[in-house]
Order: C-alpha cells, then structure tokens, then sequence
C-alpha cells in the first residue's frame, strides 16, 4: 500500500459512534437523503467519510464514461448530453467496455459556482452543430459514490438546495435557453459544519435526513487513545491499516447483507404510530421526518440482521431524524424531549 494512499481505518475511529452509525446507515440506504454532522473541528468527521469508502465493495463502471454510470444504465444519460468515448462505442452498437474501481468520494469546494456543481451546457456548439454538449459537473462525478460538502452552511443556499434537490430526486437536470440535459446523480450526501460559523436555514436543514452533533472526547483515556492509534498510523499506515482489517471487511460484509436485507424488512403499524407520536410531540414541520425516521428504523433493523423493525430501532431512530428538525417552543421543553430519548443501547460493531 502506498503511504500516500493509505486512508486512516473507518474501524479503528476511536468513540462517535453515532457518527459512525449515521454514515453506515446513510450507505446501506441513500434514500434516507443524506446526514448532516455538525461539531467543531478535528473530531474525525473528513476521516470517518473517507475510511469507510475505502471499505465498500468496488463498482462497475463504463469505462470513459463521465456520468459513471454502471453497465445497466449505458445510454441512460448518452441521449446527445455529451460526445463522449463511450457513447461513440454504443452508437456502432458495440458492448460497454466495464472496469472495477473503489466508490469515489468528491469533496465539493466552498466556493464551488451552482456551474461547478451542476454542469455547464455549451449553447455555442449547440447552435453550430445542432446537438447538445455537456460538461458534467461533480453531480455526475458523484453518481453512485458520496457527495462531502464540508462547512456547508458556507455556501450559497441555492447551491445547497440543488444538491439537495439531486440528492433526494437521484437525478440531476440542467436547462439553458430552453436546451436541457438530464443525468443519474444517485449519491450519498455527507455534509459538515461547525454551528459557531453560521447555521443553515430551517428549510435546509430538514432536507437532510439524518444529522449528528459530536464533540471531542471528555473522558482522558479516549483522548490518549486518539493520540496512541494516530501515531501508531502515522509511523507506519501499512501495518495500521493491517491490524483492523479483519474488522473493517466484517463491517463491509455486514453492510452488504443489510443492503440486500433491507428491502425484506417490515414495520408494524403500532411501531409507525409511535414514530408519528415522536414527531407530534416535538413539533416536527410536514411529513418529511416521520417518513425518514421508519426508513431509518427499518435500516437499523437490517443492519443488525432482522426483517422486522424493533421499538429500540425507532427509538435509535429518533435520536439521528428529529434533534434537527424540532420546532415546538419554549426550547427548554424541546431540549428536554431530546434528552428523554433513550440513549442507543447497542453498538453498531460487529
């Protein structure tokens, strides 16, 4: 392994465990619509996105292909959006030529331009040659992998509102001048921010399904731990990643079942009463949290090898879905819902 390569195991994080069952449970699931952690910097939030990639099992991809579409959706976004190899290769009828690669993680910038995100269609060329060009932005770049927007509240609302559009619909369109192309943009959004530097606006925020709050450990053996496994890692990645990789291809396995399993989980009605009480009694807007919290639930519930969601996984459930999305005044009352949710028993580890 390539010491510049080597990416600090997902396993060996030390605590945060919600933040480490919020990810899990947002890659088992990409319609849970994403997860929003926020909390100050340096508590391994770029760490634990880039770990846990490393440990998903490798895609087929069409080779060349911009939109990184899988073998089964060659041509789906080809319709005259780009000229491009590949979509050369499907007009002389040819078979897709396919590799195996690692899910990517595109990391969005700041200062990204709504251009940068989306795409950009070439009108000039369209008009001269009488078909359409595109240029793919990280939208399509981030098809089938995961989308870390880091310091999100930092960036244009709108920006923020077309990837979360995208995020939930699986589809990305860009129109201009009554020219319009239309690609697969199926990705896991993961995005970050420290609260101090600014909040995002109450309609953003209950865009994303799951969110997480984490802090620096309190307790010194957790901080000694920190430091002990980050050196052991730094001095020599290759060993370090070695020593958990048995535990990191048994999480892989293990998500790998419960994507599989999730589609065979069921939810009683009682179970989706309660979920519909949480939401009542905290004050939650719309429907949006009582349907991500019985999607949450029933992902638990396959991740931990069962085909029938639990009242522990509704109420693990609560505490990822509504700490975000709480409305109902005074705040005091609020918090104190949050805090009566009974803290998840069960670790996510194997």
């Amino acid at each position: 392994m390539n010491r510049n390569q080597a990416k600090y195991p997902f396993v060996a994080i030390v605590g945060q465990e919600q933040l480490k069952t919020g990810l899990v449970l947002t890659l088992i699931n990409p319609t849970l619509s994403g997860i929003l952690i926020r909390g100050e910097k340096g508590t391994a939030k770029s760490t634990a996105v880039r770990g846990l990639a490393e440990i998903l099992p490798s895609i087929d991809v069409v080779r060349d292909c911009p939109f990184q579409l899988a073998p089964d959706e060659a041509g789906e976004a080809c319709d005259g959006c780009s000229r491009h190899a590949c979509r050369e290769r499907l007009e002389r009828g040819e078979a897709p030529e396919v590799i195996r690669r690692r899910v990517s993680v595109v990391e969005l910038p700041v200062g990204a331009t709504e251009d940068r995100v989306v795409g950009t269609l070439d009108l000039e060329y369209a008009l001269r040659e009488g078909e359409k060009h595109f240029e793919p932005g990280l939208l399509a770049a981030a098809h089938r992998g995961i989308l870390y927007v880091d310091e999100v509240n930092l960036l244009d609302d709108h920006v923020v509102d077309v990837l979360l559009d995208s995020a939930a619909m699986g589809v990305n369109t860009v129109e201009r001048e009554g020219v319009s192309c239309t690609h697969p943009a199926r990705f896991t959004l993961v995005g970050t921010m420290n609260p101090e530097e600014g909040e995002l606006r109450p309609q953003l925020l209950d865009r994303f399904g799951l969110c997480v709050n984490i802090h620096g450990a309190a307790d010194l053996e957790e901080r000694v731990e920190v430091m002990e496994r980050r050196v052991a890692f730094d001095e020599n990645p290759d060993a370090f990643v070695l020593r958990w990789l048995e535990e990191s291809e048994r999480l892989a396995r293990r998500m790998e079942h419960a994507m599989a399993l999730y589609p065979e989980v069921t939810i009683q009605r009682d179970l989706l009463l309660e979920i519909a009480r949480y939401c009542v009694d905290v004050g939650v807007d719309g429907h949006r949290g009582d349907i991500i919290m019985m999607k949450t639930a029933k992902t638990l519930a396959a991740f931990h090898g069962r085909r029938t969601a639990s009242a522990e996984d509704v109420e693990e459930a609560a505490q990822l879905v509504l700490a975000h999305r709480v409305r109902r005044q005074p705040l005091q009352d609020v918090v104190e819902d949050i805090k009566s949710f009974r803290e998840p028993s069960r670790s996510w580890k194997v």
